[in-house]
């Protein structure tokens, strides 16, 4: 009976296989099946790039409604050496039906499929947070005094697997509560957080946004290479942390954080606006340098999803704006696209929609209706409004950035770590290293490297508390997000 027994499971297990088969699809369910020993074997995570020979280089995730209009995208990006492939959301969802907990893991389990069938480098997720959902984790800092319980993290989708090569959840808790540090210690501890796909967003709303997308990234790749205003830099800052509001803040950070960038960038012209000389007295003198057309543009200061400004010299109490999202309509630098990397909070936060307000209202009552109490909640991150700023930047069609990178919480800094090294003023000049002196010329690799050297010079100690450094490092690289093809050739193809 026994021996029947054996005989009918393996028949069983045999029809479940070929059944599974028939539900992943050929295309990747026959590829799987040859690296199925090569996985398990894998004991470091950043072995897992030789799993498979490269089928694709890109793998874009859309709805079915954004198909058409990515298509043109697809033969210009192949035609170019990027092998693109792109999947539905349905496709993904019936793919993992058995694996992941929710919809946000069954496109992580996909991602992870995609690379270790087809070799994938590059993932481009084509829709708002309401279309391809979001990841939030729950890394607090309270220690800022603002109450920021969690954010945005689209490192989620990039981080694959962990220290031993397994599919990591961002959930070793298994509460269903991802990233999760509180206390003297991580819930979610040991989470590797090094990016083993380079992930961006295109967070379209509509087919509109969609098709001016598609004929901005084909244009920059195709129209930028050996263009004089590629090689031109726009730097903006002034006194983050003026020293009134605390003796140790002696420097004008933001100028300092420029000043970092630019030595990073020898062969590009640079257009340095400051508070402390005078040539950042508000946004017509930003709009005015991005017009004339850069490759880059770098700001750092202080923001929200709205908006980004920054101090004069010395005070505290007065703003000097730069640009908001009502006039950033007013740069119409045409298709001079820059490469812009924002310091500051809020800024790429890009599931805020006017429905905030009602919800503010229902939960907050007529508190919001005191001027006094503007400062607070979701009217003080302004995520009542339609779009954020970095997003807002990136789809104009008349003007803008190519792609848009900075924090989708609160931005962290030096001043908020007892160290006083690090967060946003390592990460972002080693961007601008990474482009500028080691030579790395597609998006994507140059935000994931940046990552990856962050942690090596930060690593994460997991055993400290919540709202210290190491919390304030993991949240660093968390939040840090890219809105645009993370497959971007910098200053475009030459002309074949």
């Amino acid at each position: 009976m026994k021996k029947l027994y054996n005989i009918v499971g393996t028949k069983l297990l045999v029809i479940l296989i070929v059944g599974f088969g028939f539900i992943l699809g050929p295309s990747i369910t026959a590829q799987m099946s040859l690296t199925q020993d090569n996985i398990m074997s894998k004991k470091n995570v950043h072995l897992v790039e030789n799993i498979s020979p490269s089928v694709y280089d890109l793998l874009i995730i859309a709805p079915q409604k954004f198909v058409n209009a990515l298509q043109p995208l697809i033969i210009h990006k192949n035609n170019v050496g990027i092998r693109t492939r792109l999947v539905t959301l349905d496709e993904v969802y019936h793919q993992m039906f058995w694996q992941g907990r929710d919809q946000q893991e069954k496109i992580k389990y996909f991602i992870k499929t995609a690379k270790e069938a087809w070799g994938i480098t590059y993932v481009m997720l084509v829709g708002d947070f309401q279309t391809i959902p979001i990841r939030y984790v729950y890394n607090a800092d309270n220690n800022t005094g603002w109450n920021e319980p969690c954010f945005i993290s689209e490192l989620y989708y990039a981080d694959l697997y962990d220290k031993n090569g397994d599919f990591s959840s961002w959930d070793t808790s298994n509460n269903g509560i991802y990233g999760e540090w509180y206390g003297d210690t991580a819930k979610d501890p040991d989470i590797d957080l090094y990016p083993d796909v380079y992930v961006g967003r295109l967070a379209c709303r509509n087919i509109a946004e969609v098709k001016d997308m598609v004929r901005k990234i084909i244009r920059y790749e195709t129209t930028t290479y050996g263009q004089e205003w590629f090689h031109q830099i726009v730097v903006a800052g002034g006194d983050t942390y003026p020293a009134s509001e605390n003796p140790n803040w002696t420097a004008y950070e933001g100028e300092e954080n420029t000043l970092h960038v630019l030595e990073n960038m020898s062969g590009f012209e640079p257009t340095k606006l400051w508070t402390s000389d005078g040539t950042f007295t508000g946004p017509k003198d930003m709009i005015r340098a991005v017009r004339k057309g850069c490759g880059f543009f770098y700001l750092d200061g202080h923001a929200n999803a709205f908006s980004w400004s920054t101090h004069p010299p010395n005070d505290a109490h007065t703003w000097i704006n730069g640009l908001n999202t009502i006039n950033m309509d007013l740069l119409r630098n045409k298709q001079m696209f820059p490469i812009c990397v924002v310091g500051g909070c809020h800024n790429m936060e890009f599931d805020v929609t006017p429905q905030t307000i009602i919800k503010g209202l229902l939960e907050e009552g007529l508190r919001y209706f005191s001027i006094k109490a503007v400062p607070f909640g979701s009217f003080w991150k302004y995520t009542w409004i339609p779009e954020c700023w970095g997003w807002k930047l990136t789809r104009m069609s008349s003007g803008g950035s190519i792609a848009t990178i900075g924090c989708t919480g609160l931005g962290m800094t030096k001043e908020d770590k007892l160290s006083f090294s690090g967060a946003g003023d390592y990460l972002e000049p080693t961007f601008f290293h990474e482009y500028g002196v080691n030579g790395t010329t597609i998006l994507g690799r140059v935000w994931g490297n940046t990552i990856t050297d962050y942690l090596n010079h930060y690593p994460i100690n997991w055993q400290t508390p919540a709202a210290k450094d190491s919390a304030i490092d993991a949240k660093t690289v968390q939040q840090w997000a890219l809105l645009g093809d993370p497959s971007l050739k910098i200053g475009g193809y030459p002309p074949s």
